[in-house]
């Protein structure tokens, strides 16, 4: 990245002119203890708008617990437009889990993951309905355009994406130059939605910066990969193809004009 204060300042100012076009007072973020949602609280605090960090625990490691605990009072220690909330959803989830069936399926584990992402959006815009605010993405590009590696109206259901145009290790290289926390940017990605507490490369099967590179030479058919390269790439075209669904606009039946 040549100009980390420059790109930094575009999406403050990108935050700033959506919020005043639109009338609204301040901004709600899900803080997991992730280099995400580290990043993007921090350019929401820069605004210098009200941002409400909450943390959603649901049988969440001590460490990841630890981690957005820590990032949110360095927040509140550097900007006085910063409040917290801390909401456990253990009970919540739990009595999801009680009152579903369990059918044997193997995606039931999967499901299960996923609902944790959707009760924690659920809690968000609770919170931002309340103060008539909006909710603040965490995706990256890797993510959110090139794997699909998100919770449709989970993580995914958001108001606005303010890193989304920013590959993985622009991330990393802005939380660096904003001087968040060493251990957060130490941390090796995790989606937080399983109780053995999976990274998403274990998940995904490639690190960021192998996708990350399948990502920007996809376009380049002429490449001469090694079989690593080969086996990412597939595994990026595989996601990519899969998830879709999530990064297009929800399909709507067009009605002929005769028939109506």
């Amino acid at each position: 990245m040549k100009h980390p204060k420059k790109v930094s300042k575009h999406i403050i100012n990108w935050i700033n002119t959506y919020l005043e076009n639109n009338k609204i007072n301040g901004l709600v973020v899900g803080v997991s203890g992730g280099v995400d949602s580290a990043l993007t609280s921090t350019l929401c605090a820069e605004t210098g708008k009200k941002l409400i960090c909450i943390e959603m625990p649901i049988k969440q490691d001590d460490i990841q617990i630890s981690r957005a605990k820590k990032h949110i009072e360095w927040l509140k220690s550097k900007y006085p437009n910063v409040s917290s909330v801390l909401i456990s959803l253990d009970n919540t989830y739990n009595a999801f889990v009680d009152s579903v069936p369990n059918n044997g399926s193997d995606k039931y584990d999967l499901s299960l993951a996923n609902t944790r992402s959707r009760l924690r959006m659920v809690t968000l815009y609770y919170f931002a309905a309340l103060n008539n605010f909006i909710v603040a993405g965490t995706g990256n590009k890797v993510e959110d355009f090139g794997v699909g590696f998100y919770t449709k109206y989970g993580d995914g259901g958001v108001d606005i994406s303010p890193i989304a145009d920013l590959l993985k290790s622009e991330v990393f290289e802005l939380a660096r130059h904003h001087k968040i926390i060493d251990e957060i940017i130490k941390a090796k990605p995790t989606d937080g939605l399983w109780s053995d507490n999976r990274t998403d490369e274990e998940q995904i099967g490639a690190t960021y910066d192998e996708l990350e590179k399948a990502m920007l030479q996809e376009s380049n058919s002429g490449l001469s990969l090694s079989q690593r390269e080969i086996e990412v790439m597939e595994i990026f075209k595989s996601l990519n193809s899969s998830n879709k669904h999530k990064m297009l606009p929800i399909p709507v039946c067009k009605i002929p004009k005769d028939y109506i």
